[in-house]
């Protein structure tokens, strides 16, 4: 069954222009990183690196933009970065960026290497239709804090995506709530790959079809479709 996605008008004249692009996915395969995620996130690392050439990622003209959506509904994008740059900035460190499980590894390379917001939500735990939204203040955002659950609020005003239990991400794409997120157990998923001018529908596209085709790789058997998420 195909996940019902859906941006809200007040979104769409917050930000015109806003393009989100779903990589659905069925009978997926997932478990710890190993060398193959790892070289994955180690080469997205390397292309970044190429792209931005000197520039910090903040400097790149899709990070300007997705500093003035971040501006746009109240929030600071110099504390709370959308989550590409946030990425950017860990794999241009001596650290490098984190190991979590196959697929995120994966979707994460995908963000790094084309430096767009990517991310996935385990669609057997979501209820309902997912929409991009303005939120009330009101709604239910189950996160983590000193490794025990809580739930938070957004801000009211804040634009989040939700289902119809709560908030699934906060600030647009800066953090993912736990009660969806991938895991290791994780079959099923959709991956939302969100864009903003002066990214391409071409550029936009090549980043979707990567990423598809680093599914199928991981898992040859798993039914996946690329779509407008609109």
């Amino acid at each position: 069954m195909t996940l019902t996605l859906t941006v809200s008008d007040e979104v769409h004249s917050l930000v015109p222009g806003f393009t989100p692009l779903a990589v659905e996915a069925h009978g997926l395969v997932n478990g710890p990183s190993n060398e193959a995620s790892s070289a994955l996130l180690d080469d997205a690392a390397r292309r970044l690196a190429a792209r931005l050439d000197g520039r910090a990622p903040h400097e790149d003209p899709h990070m300007v933009a997705w500093r003035a959506a971040y501006t746009a509904f109240g929030s600071k994008p110099n504390r709370t970065r959308n989550s590409a740059e946030a990425l950017a900035k860990r794999a241009l460190a001596d650290g490098g960026l984190p190991r979590i499980n196959l697929l995120v590894d994966l979707y994460n390379a995908i963000s790094v290497a084309h430096l767009i917001p990517v991310g996935g939500e385990d669609t057997d735990r979501i209820t309902g239709a997912m929409r991009l939204v303005r939120a009330t203040g009101e709604e239910p955002f189950h996160t983590a804090a000193g490794g025990e659950p809580v739930v938070e609020h957004p801000d009211a005003g804040e634009v989040v995506w939700r289902d119809d239990e709560g908030v699934t991400c906060r600030r647009w794409n800066w953090r993912q709530g736990v009660r969806t997120r991938l895991t290791e157990e994780s079959v099923n998923a959709v991956f939302l790959l969100e864009s903003l001018a002066p990214m391409t529908g071409a550029e936009l596209d090549a980043a979707g079809t990567e990423l598809a085709e680093s599914l199928e790789k991981l898992s040859p058997g798993a039914r996946i479709t690329v779509r407008p998420a609109l």
